[in-house]
């Protein structure tokens, strides 16, 4: 299947606010038709999170999470990857219950401690939708985002209990040494599944360089063939990212968590049409998007 690229919809994500676009997915099923369109289109992995659907409020709600995840798998068997990241100021204990509540095929797993601060987005806006919005991007000034190695091991050990592979979430290159060390220490089990992360603000910044440093990294830390990755870059380096690493032998990631936008000025207004765009791309240079049985095969998912 050296052809195929594992397309992953990300889906609304806990950073963009329902001021910056009508069509950011709120509630569940909302959600869910969004994954069920984009894995019509072409993604073959959809990446979850939940939101309050009376404000659009990233939520840790499990009965959300249920409710959003019932609803793809009535209408497709796209892989659900459900997010341990979850959103700003939820404890470690929070964003990882998903795991044993649900018992995902995919999950998350960020790799490490950072500052993870989307202040800046604050500034774009005059007016908002919810008193939250503009609070929350502000206070993530002084926000760091928390998984010390103590964490780290207990997320490891919650996804290995039920059956869940993790997905690395890679925001820099110290967090390639990160997994590294889990690996030797055998709270991790090869092949790795590692995606680059590119373009919060406290992380790697999405350029091509950087995309290949990150790759070349991988590669001496674990071996050529030893992993399969994917990468994704913010904003307008969405596209630009995403094409590169499938050019590489890798995967990518496209979603209304990424940018809102299909092209410059214009607003997507579903995962479907991110999805889309993305399938056009790989196939002017004779890839295909991989099927979700095929995905599980690259990724070595038992499928549940």
């Amino acid at each position: 299947m050296a052809n195929k690229v594992i397309i992953c919809a990300a889906i609304t994500g806990a950073i963009h606010t329902p001021t910056m676009s009508r069509y950011l997915p709120i509630t569940p099923a909302e959600i869910a038709q969004n994954a069920i369109d984009a894995a019509t289109a072409g993604a073959a992995t959809v990446h979850i999170h939940a939101r309050n659907p009376e404000n659009g409020m990233p939520s840790s709600d499990l009965d959300l999470f249920k409710d959003i995840i019932a609803r793809i798998k009535s209408e497709s068997d796209a892989i659900i990857c459900v997010t341990t990241g979850g959103g700003y100021g939820m404890s470690v204990e929070e964003r990882v219950a998903v795991v044993p509540e649900t018992r995902p095929e995919l999950a998350s797993f960020n790799m490490g401690s950072m500052n993870f601060s989307l202040f800046p987005l604050a500034e774009r806006y005059k007016e908002w939708k919810y008193d939250w919005e503009k609070n929350l991007l502000e206070a993530s000034k002084a926000f760091v985002f928390q998984n010390s190695f103590a964490d780290l091991e207990k997320i490891c050990q919650t996804m290995l209990e039920n059956g869940t592979k993790p997905e690395l979430e890679i925001y820099d290159v110290g967090h390639l040494h990160n997994a590294a060390f889990l690996l030797s220490k055998k709270l991790l089990k090869p092949p790795l599944h590692l995606q680059f992360v590119m373009g919060i603000l406290g992380g790697i910044q999405p350029s091509i360089p950087h995309l290949i440093h990150m790759k070349q990294t991988a590669d001496q830390l674990f071996g050529m063939g030893n992993y399969q990755w994917s990468a994704f870059g913010s904003g307008a380096m969405a596209y630009p990212i995403c094409t590169t690493a499938a050019l590489l032998g890798g995967n990518c990631r496209v979603g209304l968590e990424d940018s809102l936008y299909l092209s410059k000025g214009v607003l997507a207004k579903n995962n479907a049409e991110l999805v889309e765009k993305m399938v056009r791309i790989i196939r002017e240079f004779s890839l295909e998007p991989a099927t979700p049985d095929e995905a599980r095969q690259i990724l070595g998912i038992k499928k549940t």
